[in-house]
């Protein structure tokens, strides 16, 4: 067998969703490991561990394989950048959804808030989100919170949006004519998404940018749940058209600043939204 045909025979299709136990599951939904018996060292160090699909795949032959980054892994920020170590497959019957019998059941009780870097690395200050997102998951999460990169997969976090989440938290550049660096706030229309204004203010370079991920999410025939937010950082510059890594100065001296305008969001809306509270 030649490599091209090795090649072939490894490529994955990915797939959109599942059914497990009569839930269904995308990616950035959250399950318990349970490898079968007989497994290796890997497999009895995983189990009973809380993980984060990131992708679903199919193989040439048609069979499903989960691959799910550990929430308490260290290194997960690398896994959710779809590196190797960090990131696990498993079969079907490997997982367990989590839902309102496990073991998570007392968070549930609290707003449920997703996190969502958005950006490209190859295009300098693009990678806002990505950069922003990354600190975050190397800091101390609340269990109601959940912090994925989703860099340009506009799909995966499309489906992401679907998922009934209380607060979803956006993170990216954002050009509005401030100075380089400057953060703001800003709370999408959601009943004007494809409105000329909307528009005006996303950045053509993206790969994808959250106002056209909040439209493609609208067009999958289901109504966005909860609170939307963006937080925004000016960019200095995209890079030049063969691309640049690398984040400008004033964007950079922003990063530290973003994380905790994140957190400070975060803590805010689950002390107002916890049972009981008054508003």
């Amino acid at each position: 067998m030649n490599e091209w045909e090795w090649q072939l025979l490894e490529e994955k299709s990915t797939v959109a969703k599942l059914s497990v136990a009569g839930v269904e599951l995308r990616p950035g939904s959250r399950v318990g490991l349970r490898p079968r018996a007989g497994g290796d060292v890997m497999d009895i160090a995983l189990t009973g561990k809380i993980a984060t699909i990131e992708s679903i795949e199919q193989d040439y032959e048609g069979k499903i394989h989960v691959c799910v980054v550990v929430d308490e892994d260290p290194g997960r920020a690398i896994g959710l950048m779809r590196q190797p170590g960090h990131r696990f497959f498993f079969d079907t019957d490997e997982i367990e959804p989590l839902g309102e019998n496990s073991a998570d059941t007392g968070d549930r009780e609290l707003p449920q808030i997703l996190v969502a870097g958005i950006g490209n690395i190859f295009l300098g200050d693009d990678a806002f989100g990505v950069e922003v997102v990354q600190r975050l998951a190397l800091r101390p999460t609340p269990p109601n919170v959940r912090v994925v990169d989703f860099g340009i997969r506009g799909f995966d976090l499309a489906y992401a949006l679907l998922d009934g989440y209380d607060m979803t938290i956006l993170v990216d550049a954002y050009p509005r004519g401030e100075a380089a660096g400057t953060l703001f706030v800003v709370e999408p229309d959601l009943q004007h998404l494809g409105s000329p204004e909307e528009m005006s203010g996303s950045v053509e370079a993206h790969s994808m940018n959250p106002l056209n991920v909040l439209r493609l999410a609208t067009s999958m025939g289901s109504r966005l749940k909860g609170r939307i937010l963006l937080i925004g950082c000016e960019p200095k510059t995209l890079g030049p058209d063969e691309g640049q890594m690398g984040l400008s100065q004033e964007v950079e001296a922003s990063l530290d600043g973003a994380v905790k305008m994140i957190e400070a969001l975060v803590a805010k809306i689950t002390e107002e939204q916890k049972p009981g509270a008054e508003f």
